[in-house]
């Protein structure tokens, strides 16, 4: 008998990016180290007895740099990681022995669109601007969908568009940066969510000259309720696409001990 989601998929996908691409000197946040590669090897440097060469490169990069997603050690509140885990025990040793990148899980599930900035009617919405619970539930009843147990919700914002033509106002470190609120990181814990991402540097209303300084979300969202966040997310083609629920994919690295993860999301949707 063949299996019903292998049919589905022999039946046509058509797959949409959600992520950002990976390259040397794209915005960062400011409290993460930078994307770096660079060939290591190049072809000519070894031609083997048969004519053939390869070549090979080197990889430096943060853990939250790019489209990546955030390990539930990634953030504390007085001292404590998400179901009471002592922060200075677990990261005793260089690596966190619990709540590790490599217990985020990989996700097919259900995904689900908020284009806050569509339901405004801009294509960007301002810098500093706070994403409600109530910007979110209107996105839904805009798009017609009702956020639930197990889904992935993507808030988009617009903010992509400065990610590789306007470093300087995609990081916001004077005007700041748009994105969720804690009463909105609530919303979606009682919806019952298992991971959320965003199209900016850090899933957080950044107001004018505030800075990366305080992240209340995170605190919600990884501490309090053991939800994922990924952040640096292109949200443009699927919006431009009018997609509002969709399948889900995501595979992040992993990384033992690790409080984060390169991700390439997907939509997979009937071509």
């Amino acid at each position: 008998m063949t299996d019903p989601l292998l049919a589905a998929v022999s039946s046509g996908v058509r797959l949409v990016e959600l992520g950002q691409p990976h390259f040397t000197g794209m915005p960062c946040s400011p409290n993460h180290p930078g994307f770096r590669m660079s060939l290591a090897r190049r072809h000519g440097d070894v031609v083997r007895p048969d004519g053939g060469s390869a070549s090979n490169e080197i990889i430096v990069t943060g853990g939250h740099v790019g489209t990546h997603v955030d390990a539930l050690s990634h953030v504390s509140h007085d001292g404590l990681l998400h179901g009471g885990v002592d922060a200075a025990e677990a990261q005793r040793g260089g690596r966190f022995s619990q709540l590790g990148a490599e217990h985020t899980p990989p996700l097919l599930t259900r995904g689900v669109l908020l284009d806050v900035a569509g339901t405004h009617g801009v294509d960007v919405l301002p810098a500093g601007y706070g994403v409600t619970a109530r910007d979110l539930q209107d996105a839904a009843d805009s798009a017609g969908v009702q956020v639930g147990r197990g889904d992935v919700v993507l808030v988009r914002t617009g903010w992509a568009r400065h990610f590789d033509t306007d470093p300087t106002t995609y990081l916001g470190q004077e005007d700041g940066v748009p994105g969720p609120t804690p009463d909105a990181g609530a919303w979606l814990a009682e919806a019952g969510v298992v991971t959320t991402g965003a199209d900016t540097t850090a899933y957080e209303q950044i107001k004018p000259g505030a800075g990366h300084s305080v992240l209340p979300v995170h605190r919600v969202l990884l501490v309090e309720a053991g939800i994922h966040i990924i952040e640096h997310m292109n949200l443009e083609p699927a919006a431009a696409a009018g997609l509002t629920e969709f399948v889900f994919v995501m595979a992040p690295l992993r990384i033992v001990g690790g409080t984060g993860s390169p991700v390439r999301p997907v939509a997979a949707v009937a071509a």
